[in-house]
């Protein structure tokens, strides 16, 4: 059906409220909005929804959540009445609509006749993954788009053991969603009514406090934290989002009293009305976090994203001035520390294990091998991470120590199965106390590092092309680069190709081999020198990103080498686009 026919139903439809046809209608002269808006369904990926706000198809509107929500709420009624019993746990962050989308995935999901427990404001999307474990539930559902600009938002799933939704789990649920092609297949029912029914509960601080609790038994030096404290001073930001109620209290249950919250930024805005991008990734987003570090001489800056999943971190370099680590920098720099501790301690457990994603530096390799623990490789992506951990529960041959992924995402506990902002604000300030108490800051401790274990550059380009044109952009990049793969880049030759999505490896000495890893949209060239790269089309946005890693001895050649091959690499593409 074309997409001005499917608009025409939408607007002649007595499922659709006047306010979303009054939008329709402002569009009707307007025929690539309409095309825009209707061309598909918002696809439901591996992890959930995420899409532009708006009325259309293609879309995140009431109309889409509810279709995914009883798509779902089938899918959980084939494991019968204990599934229905256990429920669904909806969080939401600070986004446009998260309140109102939340409470109608809330209804609909009543409707079905399944429970229903829902924050009462906004939380960080690590406590949604304690809460689904906690309250033993059957899925979890967050309303949030991470990082993603203001009109974007989106829907997350989790399953009953916290973690996201796998592909394998992920392609069950999507083909019932597909079956809900009416809007009269869609169930909804009055708030009023599924409180009366005991369906809808309401769920608050005593999750709050049940979460902090766990995350603090987490601390290992909460000593040095008492000793250092009246002179180590920490600025965080929680960039507009859900993270500043819960960051700031497990500050205060650590100890810490010289915490200082950027202000103008301290509030809820789905606007994010102060940064460009609410990203800690980019150093743009802590501009005025760095303004009130420099008022207060502050040793350490911390910022979480909207949802408070990711988390940044800014600290003085050697010459006085605040730099951004990047995610690769921080996880080596809380792994050491972790691995370190628990070794002086006498607590390294048997099978204990760092799960990294295949596009994470390698530098977290070599410091694991240091400690005799083991590294396992995901694909990109924390649900991967949290579904390793999974697996070492049901075998018994692991212990899951530390997970993280180059994107400022980072994991220790298992009681979460998802990157935790909240969690890693803690550790971090925990390791910078302790640093600073030998005379340190984090600066000095990645130094450190690298004099022991080797210098590491990563380098990330995002190209971001929207709309159906930029698709098949994206598209014709990688299937170029899958065709006509190069042999040498950056005057080095490739000596192993490996293709995630047809499971081939191609190495210039071995031959072909099969990959482990399930199929994935992604391509990973090493040169002959062992740096690489990796080309992979967003999941969540409208971008295909570029990755790049190098190694060696000394920090100049390697800075000079990674911009030889981001170079090259960036030409090629460019020359296809």
């Amino acid at each position: 059906m074309k997409a001005t026919d499917i608009y025409q139903q939408w607007l002649n439809s007595p499922h659709i409220d006047e306010e979303t046809k009054t939008e329709l209608r402002a569009i009707a002269d307007h025929s690539a909005e309409i095309e825009e808006r209707f061309y598909k369904q918002l696809e439901f990926g591996t992890g959930g929804l995420r899409g532009v706000l708006g009325a259309g198809t293609n879309r995140i509107n009431a109309y889409t959540i509810r279709r995914a929500t009883q798509g779902l709420a089938n899918y959980i009624a084939t494991h019968g009445d204990e599934a229905k019993a256990k429920g669904v746990v909806i969080a939401h962050d600070s986004r446009h609509q998260s309140p109102e989308l939340s409470l109608e995935t809330a209804l609909t999901f009543a409707a079905n006749g399944i429970n229903v427990y829902l924050f009462d404001g906004l939380r960080p999307t690590p406590e949604l993954s304690f809460a689904v474990r906690e309250l033993g539930a059957q899925a979890g559902i967050v309303l949030t788009a991470s990082h993603n600009p203001p009109e974007y938002n989106g829907y997350k799933v989790y399953w009953e053991d916290g973690g996201q939704i796998v592909p394998a789990l992920a392609k069950e649920i999507i083909a019932s969603i597909n079956k809900v092609n009416d809007f009269a297949d869609v169930r909804t029912m009055a708030r009023s009514e599924a409180e009366q029914a005991g369906l809808l509960k309401w769920i608050g601080e005593e999750i709050d406090n049940r979460y902090i609790a766990r995350l603090k038994e987490l601390c290992l030096n909460l000593d040095v934290v008492k000793q250092v404290d009246s002179e180590f001073k920490i600025v965080f930001t929680p960039l507009h989002g859900a993270g500043n109620l819960s960051c700031q209290a497990i500050l205060r249950e650590m100890g810490f009293t010289q915490v200082h919250v950027v202000p103008e930024q301290e509030q809820p805005d789905p606007n994010f009305s102060t940064v460009k991008s609410p990203n800690p990734e980019e150093r743009a987003a802590f501009d005025l976090a760095i303004g009130l570090a420099q008022n207060v001489g502050a040793d350490l800056i911390i910022g979480t994203d909207p949802d408070c999943d990711r988390v940044g971190v800014v600290v003085r370099d050697h010459t006085g001035e605040y730099v951004v680590l990047s995610g690769n920098q921080t996880g080596a720099l809380l792994l050491q520390y972790l691995l370190s501790e628990h070794k002086n301690r006498g607590t390294l457990p048997q099978g204990a294990t760092m799960v990294k994603t295949i596009v994470t530096s390698e530098m977290g390799r070599v410091i694991a091998d240091r400690y005799g623990v083991d590294t396992m490789d995901t694909l990109t992506g924390f649900k991967y991470i949290g579904e390793q951990m999974r697996l070492f529960e049901e075998r018994g041959d692991r212990t899951f120590l530390f997970g993280y992924e180059e994107s400022y995402g980072y994991l220790a506990g298992t009681f979460v199965r998802d990157k935790d902002g909240v969690m890693s604000t803690m550790l971090i300030a925990e390791m910078a106390a302790y640093y600073k108490s030998k005379g340190m800051n984090l600066y000095d401790a990645l130094q450190a590092l690298y004099e022991e274990f080797g210098y590491f550059r990563e380098e990330l380009v995002s190209l971001t092309l929207k709309g159906i044109n930029g698709l098949a952009q994206i598209q014709n990049i990688m299937k170029t680069w899958r065709e006509q793969p190069p042999v040498e880049v950056a005057g080095q030759k490739i000596i192993e190709r490996r293709d995630y999505h047809t499971g081939k490896s191609v190495h210039a000495e071995q031959g072909e081999t099969r990959l482990t890893l399930p199929q994935e949209n992604v391509l990973r060239y090493t040169l002959q020198d062992g740096s690489w790269f990796c080309l992979r089309p967003s999941g969540t946005e409208p971008k295909i990103k570029m990755y790049f890693s190098v190694q060696g001895d000394v920090a100049e050649a390697v800075n000079a080498k990674t911009q030889a091959l981001v170079d090259a690499v960036m030409a090629k593409i460019e020359s296809i686009g």
